[in-house]
């Protein structure tokens, strides 16, 4: 677990009484197209920050699009939207685009993330190895999230989970980036993934139980 996720998981624990206002960084990763600035305005409360540009000439050749016939922009910085889940907790999510050439930003913004989120587009499932590799890498506590783009899960959790050999502790769980109720299901899941390492090894309500009684949302 990362200091950040430590913080919040203190903070979950603390009494009412006791509580003070915690900010949860989310970082969203995911491959060219998965999803990712969608989901950011899916669930962002605020005008979400978005970078999206027109995609020109210069994208031919080096931007697969033959799977999305419909893409006409591409993130050209970052994404950031904010959603308060209860009085005292605030998730800031920050996305970035899925291109080789924008992975070296992915570093500043994981940075100080209680957790991640991969976002899997499984029409083109070998976009999402570089994006659990990452986070795996830099050790940072993640779930997947299989993007239903057409509302129908085409693949199984397990089938998906097979297919990125992910460990057996890593969630899976299929949203559609389209729709907050969705993406917020997502959040909730990464947040008791990012509870679950440390309420194991303390007396403590399940952590489940944990992040409903602090968010104030059950999955």
């Amino acid at each position: 677990m990362t200091g950040a996720g430590v913080v919040f998981f203190e903070q979950a624990l603390a009494p009412p009484a006791a509580r003070r206002a915690v900010a949860v960084k989310v970082f969203l990763g995911g491959g060219f197209g998965a999803g990712k600035t969608t989901a950011v305005g899916a669930v962002s409360e605020v005008t979400p920050v978005v970078t999206e540009a027109m995609m020109t000439v210069m994208s031919v050749g080096v931007d697969d699009i033959s799977l999305l016939p419909h893409k006409t922009t591409t993130t050209a910085v970052l994404d950031h939207g904010r959603i308060t889940l209860a009085e005292d907790v605030t998730v800031y999510v920050f996305g970035a685009g899925g291109q080789p050439r924008k992975w070296p930003m992915w570093d500043d913004l994981v940075r100080g993330s209680a957790g991640a989120v991969a976002l899997v587009d499984t029409r083109r499932i070998e976009d999402a190895f570089p994006t659990v590799d990452y986070l795996e890498r830099v050790g940072v506590p993640f779930v997947v999230a299989i993007n239903c783009f057409d509302g129908v899960e085409h693949h199984t959790v397990d089938e998906v989970r097979a297919a990125l050999d992910l460990p057996p502790g890593t969630p899976v769980v299929a949203c559609d980036a389209r729709y907050r109720a969705s993406v917020l299901d997502v959040l909730t899941c990464l947040l008791e993934h990012v509870l679950r390492p440390a309420s194991d090894q303390r007396a403590a309500p399940t952590h489940g139980a944990t992040v409903r009684a602090v968010t104030g949302h059950a999955r």
